[in-house]
């Protein structure tokens, strides 16, 4: 059993692009989890991230730091951090710290998807038979 209450599981990939998407909670318990998830896939290349938090259901400000610390990275690496469906309390608390402004946020994956140039998007959505985990570990 986990010792927090996050799941990142891998949805698509390309060479330069990796699309997750996040359940449950991104907190202290859950850092070093998606910490050291997150830098495999930025290991394999990814400088581009997609993260769909569709199904985030809590975000402290442990985990606001995490969300920083990969969009400093990815920037660094010529690339972007893009959320995608952010609720109205991930909202809430991107506003209130001043942290809006420093993400892409999108309504959708397809949409933050169609932000990059093409040859970097990986196909989406996704096929239904096919897994794309590579460089993702879950809990």
């Amino acid at each position: 059993m986990s010792p927090h209450r996050l799941s990142i599981a891998g949805l698509a990939h390309s060479d330069v692009c990796a699309v997750l998407r996040l359940s449950g909670e991104l907190d202290r318990a859950s850092e070093k989890f998606f910490m050291d998830t997150l830098a495999v896939a930025v290991d394999a290349g990814r400088s581009h991230i997609v993260l769909d938090v569709t199904a985030l259901t809590f975000c402290d400000s442990r985990g606001l730091n995490c969300l920083l610390a990969l969009h400093w990275l990815l920037r660094r690496r010529a690339g972007a951090l893009m959320l995608a469906g952010v609720g109205r309390r991930l909202a809430a608390l991107l506003e209130h710290s001043g942290s809006t402004a420093l993400f892409s946020s999108h309504t959708s994956v397809g949409q933050a998807l169609r932000s990059l140039p093409e040859p970097a998007r990986p196909h989406w959505p996704p096929p239904a038979d096919r897994s794309s985990d590579e460089g993702v570990s879950r809990p």
